[in-house]
Parts: C-alpha cells; sequence; structure tokens
C-alpha cells in the first residue's frame, strides 16, 4: 500500500501528464520510496492502457533489481522485461527495466515506447549527448509522442544548473511533494546528527575544474598516512556502539589506506571500488550487512544504488563542490534503522560546512563559479555538534552560544538537518510587480515584514509563468487572497492592481517559515480566523 505521499506524487504526476505537454521530474528525497512509485506508474498504465509500451531505465544494476523488485511486488505477473548486461538478463516486455549502458544504441531493437521513465535522472546531459540523451531522441523518432518522466533527489547538476533549465529534457519540476521533515517527523526518515571532527584535510593547491576539485589533485591532498590515522582515531572516538560504518574517500588509493588504517586499529573494515568484481562486492556488501564487518570504505560507488538502511555513521572523507554528491553520500544514513534513532555523520571534508544543512542545500548555479560561499552553519564549542546559524542552545549538549545578533530574529533552537521551522510575528506586508532575472518573466512578490531590526522574509508567485510552476502558484495565491480578504484576481494579467488590492488587505498576523537554499520557504501563515499550512509553496525567482 502507497504512502500518503507517494500516492499524491503519483496524482500529480497523472494531473501534470494530462493538462500539460512537457516532461515532468517528480523530486523525493532518498529513501523516500520511489521503486514504489515507479511500480505504480507501470501497473496502472499498462493495466488500463493494455498497449503501452514502458521503458524504466537507471544506470546501475542495483537499481534495476531493486525497481524490478517493487514492480513484482505491485503486480506478481507484470509483463515485465529486464535489459541488462550486469544482470546477464536480456529480454524486452511491455515494461522493460534496462540499464543505459546495455540499450543506448538498441533504439531500433526496443522500437515503439510511449513512456520512459528515468531514475536519478539528474545524470542525464543537459546538452543533446550522452547515451540518455541519444536513446531518447531516438525513440522520439519512433514516437514523437513519447513522453518522460524522472525521478530524483538533487533535481540540479554540477556546472549546468537546475535540470530543468536549458537545453533539457524536463520542463517542469514536481517537487515539495515530500519534504525531509515530514518525513522524518512521520518516521519515514531517520534524522541525521552531524559533528565538526578535530581532523580536517589540507585542500591548499587542489584545482578546480568544472566547479568540481580535481582528482588527481585531491587524492594527493587527502591521502596523507598520519591524517588517515587521526581520521580512524576520531571515528572510533564518536563511534560508540555504531555498528555499521560506512565512509566515503577521495579515490581507490585512499579508500584502501582507509582501510588498512581501520584494520590496524582494530576495526573489520573492506573496500569497494569500481573494479571490484561483481560476486566479491556482494560478499563484502553481505558480511557488512551481517555485522560481520563493522566499516565499509569505498571510492565512488556507493552513492547511489547501496541502500542499507541499517547504515548508523558516515564518514565524509570526500571534499567535493557538488551538492547533489553532498545530498547522495548523506542519504546513504537516512533510512529508519532498526537499532538507532539517527545516522551520524562524521565530515572530515568540511562538506556541510560547504553546503549547508541537508535541508537547506543551495542547488549550483548554471556557471559554479569557485563555490566558496559560506554555508548557514557553526560548531557548538563544547561538543561540536554542527548546528545552524540560528541555534542559542546545543540540542545534543545543551550549552548555552554566546549572545549574538541574529539577522532574521530566529528565536527557536534547529538542529542539523533544519527541521524546525522559525516563527515570526507579521507587522505588514507588501506586494509589488517583479520581473526574474532568470527567466525575463513577470511575477509579483510580497515582503513580510516584522519588527524594525529584522530582515524581511520575501517570496516570488510566477503566476503568468507557462505549466506547472505557474498552476501552483496560482493555487496557493487564491488562498492567500481569499484568508486576507482581498477581491485581487489571482487569474488577472494587471500585476500592479492586483498588488494594490493585496496591500489593502489584511496580512497574515504570523508566519513560520525555513531557509531554503538562499530563498524562504513560508511554511505556515496565521490570520485571525484562519490558519494554512503550506506544503507547497511558491517558487522563488
Amino acid at each position: 500500500m502507497l504512502r500518503d505521499y507517494q500516492q499524491r506524487a503519483i496524482d500529480d504526476l497523472h494531473d501534470y501528464l494530462e493538462k500539460y505537454d512537457g516532461n515532468p521530474c517528480l523530486v523525493l528525497p532518498t529513501g523516500s520510496g520511489k521503486s514504489h512509485i515507479v511500480a505504480e506508474i507501470c501497473r496502472h498504465s499498462v493495466q488500463t492502457w493494455p498497449e503501452t509500451r514502458i521503458l524504466m531505465l537507471t544506470h546501475v544494476k542495483e537499481l534495476i533489481e531493486q525497481n524490478a523488485g517493487k514492480m513484482l511486488d505491485a503486480w506478481p505477473r507484470a509483463p515485465l522485461g529486464i535489459y541488462s548486461a550486469g544482470l546477464k538478463q536480456r529480454n524486452f516486455d511491455s515494461i522493460t527495466f534496462a540499464g543505459i549502458q546495455s540499450v543506448r544504441d538498441r533504439a531500433d531493437e526496443i522500437g515503439h515506447i510511449d513512456l520512459i521513465i528515468v531514475d536519478e535522472c539528474h545524470l542525464i546531459n543537459h546538452g543533446a549527448e550522452g547515451g540518455y540523451r541519444k536513446l531518447i531522441d531516438q525513440l522520439t523518432k519512433v514516437n514523437p509522442y513519447l513522453r518522460v518522466i524522472g525521478l530524483t533527489a538533487t533535481p540540479y547538476r554540477l556546472g549546468h544548473g537546475e535540470i530543468h533549465k536549458g537545453d533539457a529534457i524536463f520542463d517542469d519540476l514536481l517537487d515539495e511533494i515530500a519534504p525531509i521533515p515530514a518525513l522524518v517527523e512521520k518516521g519515514y526518515l531517520a534524522p541525521l546528527k552531524s559533528k565538526l571532527t578535530d581532523t580536517h584535510f589540507n585542500l591548499d593547491g587542489v584545482k578546480k575544474r568544472g566547479g568540481e576539485f580535481v582528482e588527481s589533485d585531491l587524492q594527493r591532498a587527502v591521502d596523507d598516512d598520519e591524517v588517515t590515522t587521526d581520521v580512524v582515531s576520531e571515528v572510533i572516538r564518536y563511534a560508540q556502539d555504531r555498528r555499521h560504518w560506512l565512509f566515503f574517500c577521495a579515490g581507490v588509493k585512499h579508500a584502501y589506506a582507509m582501510r588498512d588504517s581501520l584494520r590496524s586499529q582494530g576495526v573489520s573494515a573492506e573496500t569497494i571500488t569500481g573494479s571490484t568484481p561483481a560476486d566479491e562486492r556482494q560478499d563484502i556488501i553481505s558480511q557488512f550487512k551481517s555485522g560481520m564487518i563493522q566499516a565499509l570504505t569505498n571510492a565512488n560507488v556507493l552513492t547511489t544504488g547501496f541502500d542499507y538502511p541499517d547504515i548508523d555513521l558516515i564518514a565524509l572523507c570526500r571534499p567535493t563542490m557538488s551538492p547533489g554528491l553532498y545530498v547522495q553520500m548523506v542519504g546513504r544514513g537516512m533510512r529508519p534503522k532498526s537499532h538507532a534513532d539517527d545516522c551520524m555523520v562524521l565530515d572530515f571534508a568540511e562538506v556541510i560546512q560547504r553546503h549547508g544543512p541537508i535541508t537547506h542545500v543551495v542547488p549550483p548555479s548554471k556557471k559554479s563559479g569557485n563555490g566558496e560561499g559560506e554555508a548557514p552553519v557553526k560548531n557548538c564549542p563544547e561538543c561540536q555538534e554542527i548546528v545552524h546559524l540560528s541555534v542559542m542552545v546545543c540540542p545534543s549538549c545543551g550549552a548555552q552560544f554566546e549572545a549574538r545578533k541574529i539577522a532574521l530574529g530566529l528565536d527557536k533552537s534547529s538542529d542539523i538537518m533544519g527541521l524546525k521551522d522559525n516563527d515570526v510575528k507579521v507587522s505588514e506586508w507588501y506586494w509589488s510587480p517583479h520581473v526574474s532575472r532568470a527567466s525575463g518573466k513577470s511575477m509579483v512578490k510580497v515582503r513580510y515584514l516584522m519588527s524594525f531590526d529584522k530582515e524581511p522574509i520575501t517570496e516570488y508567485y510566477p503566476i503568468l509563468h507557462d505549466g506547472y510552476a505557474g498552476n501552483k502558484a496560482r493555487a496557493l495565491l487564491f488562498s492567500i487572497i481569499k484568508k486576507s480578504g482581498s477581491e485581487a484576481d489571482p487569474h488577472g494579467f494587471d500585476l500592479l492592481e492586483m498588488c494594490q488590492n493585496l496591500n489593502q488587505s489584511s496580512p497574515p498576523s504570523r508566519i513560520s517559515f525555513q531557509k531554503d537554499g538562499k530563498w524562504y520557504r513560508v511554511t505556515k501563515r496565521i490570520w485571525d480566523n484562519y490558519e494554512t499550512r503550506e506544503t507547497r509553496t511558491a517558487s522563488v525567482c
């Protein structure tokens, strides 16, 4: 049986496909059960329209196995084919789950396809190149009405920006379906807990290319025997009774060095790299899951397709400028566990400081630059817990932070996940037309004003945009107009008149909000007679 947000994601998808001609991407956190959603999309499509042919694509065999297994759980007699060289299966059927490396040059064999579903779709190139784009283009020539659906937890690519902008396959993001805070609150995801470590890698002299650290420079910088020993010692000190440790390393040599240091300090450990034979890899993972191996080090292979819920400690030993890689790495620890309430993340690579808390990650811009911006976090001087800048009392040890001026007047404690809303009184609001610098399109914005010493909170409503984003903004604005008593028309085209009407109406008495990247996401608006909790908010400029 589907969870409420999984069914909502499918409902939103069907609604989009009926109303719009574009290709949508479902944005759901790691561990939210995307394979269940894929299975239901396939089952409903083929049972409703028996002639439908679906191609489900991904890049690793583990995801093919996982998705196919959930498909058969949902529909045991599904007309399912698997085409994957890694799995030694080459069968097409009404529903085919395939590896992109195995089918990228087989458009002629595949023939007519009505629907392509791509898991981890952020791997699709923005430009008309690469295996995914080549196959999709060829299959579109066979069927011009072909639709593409993407699923990802990270809808952006380093050096390209968001995956629905520019020369991209996707036209819209169906996001805010299952925010991490809501899934943690309901127990569907486990929270992360992080410490600022004493040991850090010295990245002086490490060059960047394409917005990311040059791999050869990075490996030379981090693969130091003394530092590796210090990292392992610190992990052992913090780990206490944690049972399943996962290390993300900067390269193959570094992963083996980390393994050897763990063993020398009495920890059972093994390593997986891209060259580890399939049978050996499976044996190592089985021993890790059984507890025979306590620590697993890896180099660039366990960021996707590896889902073991009981991972309770993650060591970030791989510096990265990529927010997507950061989210994928720590996402391995977000599944609910049989023996622990959370997963500890030990950040030796200053990844959290670079990208911010997991709920506040800023997508990379198209031109990512050097990425040296400061993330909104600090560390507790007593226990080294990493928390949001707004926190005044450490949620881990209770230590008081030194009093300081906080720009937004945030007066509520928050943890590394950023799970708590900030609640403020609103003195007035001001609506005005706005032109997006990114798209050049007109929209409206509202600035919520608090007391004189607090920075306003600004939201943007792209009500004139086409597609899902515009429809979502209009629906939310209609709700706000109703609560405020305004006579403004959310479907009108005179934005100045609309804003003037709203400025004469009643603002909410209080709002709750969270920092969402560079912007703010209002989660609740309270009037005297109404209260609205918004889980799907206006798009930002």
